[in-house]
Formats: structure tokens, sequence, C-alpha cells
């Protein structure tokens, strides 16, 4: 059934209007983006589809490449860049935020970020923020990349880092593509180890964020450091 045939309070685009986006699901988000169906398909069946395609998972799917997403039937490489644009635009957006608050009293703004940039990877990544003696981001540098289950990290670079940026303080984050949101015992030694090795230069480890999927867990919070 097409979509214009539906009961007006249920079409994706009337109910966003209405209600916010917030109260639209995955697919119906999804199909306002897409806009059309393809035949035999309305908007929602088809971004239904696609997300099924990508294993359920909007993080697999902004991650997906150019080849990957128009291999899907009724999508292309025009689909492609739109959707490339947008995770574009949110991960610029989210930056600007990032960049212009005390880190401390909005660390809310903090997660999101690392949870749209490091959520969609498909490999261990482990980043450092650099922040200035106001809490203020000075540089988001990638430092390491690991594999699907690991990243070597050496605490001196971490440090060389550090003292390049003529930082006060760091968050440091990683990711963990297979969606465990548990810090293993490497996790926490990691940041004993950086932790101890930046006060001797008088530097403050203020979190650690681990991302899995949607999640962000602060180490600070869980009181693991």
């Amino acid at each position: 059934m097409s979509i214009a045939d539906w009961p007006e309070d249920q079409r994706p685009r009337e109910k966003l209007l209405a209600k916010g986006a917030a109260s639209l699901t995955d697919a119906e988000l999804l199909a306002i983006f897409l806009r059309t169906g393809i035949r035999g398909k309305n908007a929602v069946e088809l971004a239904r589809e696609l997300i099924v395609h990508f294993d359920g998972s909007l993080a697999r799917l902004f991650a997906a490449s150019p080849q990957a997403f128009s291999a899907v039937p009724g999508l292309g490489l025009a689909k492609f860049s739109q959707l490339a644009a947008v995770r574009e635009l949110a991960d610029r957006a989210m930056a600007e935020r990032l960049y212009q608050d005390d880190v401390l009293s909005s660390p809310n703004a903090v997660r999101d970020y690392l949870r749209l940039r490091l959520g969609r990877r498909e490999r261990e990544v482990f980043v450092v923020l650099c922040l200035s003696a106001q809490n203020r981001v000075l540089a988001m540098d990638e430092l390491f990349e690991g594999t699907l289950t690991e990243t070597r990290v050496y605490a001196r670079e971490v440090v060389r880092l550090a003292l390049l940026r003529n930082a006060a303080a760091l968050i440091i984050a990683h990711n963990h593509p297979s969606g465990a949101s548990e810090a293993s015992q490497a996790d926490r030694l990691l940041t004993q180890q950086l932790q101890q090795a930046l006060a001797l230069v008088d530097i403050r480890l203020l979190d650690h964020v681990l991302v899995a999927g949607h999640q962000a867990v602060s180490f600070a919070e869980q009181g693991w450091m």
C-alpha cells in the first residue's frame, strides 16, 4: 500500500511534524530521507529492508561503502551521496557544539559526539581530546587504529601529543565494534597507566569513554578511574 493511502497520523512526515522526530522509528526516519520507494515497496518498506540488509544496525548502514549501499535494489550512488552528506553535517554540528562548550558542563555533548564519530567504525580506534585549562576542546586526534577486537596504545605517544597540543587535560576514548559495553581489564589497566604517565607532566586525565554501538560509557561516572 502506498504511504499516501495511510491514515494521515501514521504517515512518517506528518507524524514527525505533529509529534517530533524522536517519535518515529528508524525505518520511518529513513523513509523520509529516501522519499520514495520502488516498484512493489513503499519508502517505509524499502527503509526496513535497507536496515535489515545491514544487520539491523544504523551504524553499519552509515558506515557502508558506496558499493555495499548501492547493492541494495532501488538505491544507488545518488542516494549514497545524500546519506554521506547528512552524516557529515551531523558530525560537524556535533563538533561545533563540542568545541564551543566547557566539556565538564556539557558531558552529554562529548558522549554524543564520540558515539556518532566512533559508533560506526568497524575497527577499534583510540582517540584523544586535548583540553585547555578552561576545559575547552583544543583538538581531537585519532591516535591509534587496531583490529576488530583490540588496539595497541602507547602511553609515550599520548603524553607526546598532549604536550604538543599544550593540553591541560585530556579525555580519551575508544570503541568496541563488537558492541560489548563492558570495559575489559586491559581497558581499565590502560586508563590507570595513562593517568599516572600524564600526572608526571601535570596533565589531568578527566575521563575515558567507551563507545559500543549506540552506547557511550564514561569510566569516570562508572567509578573505574
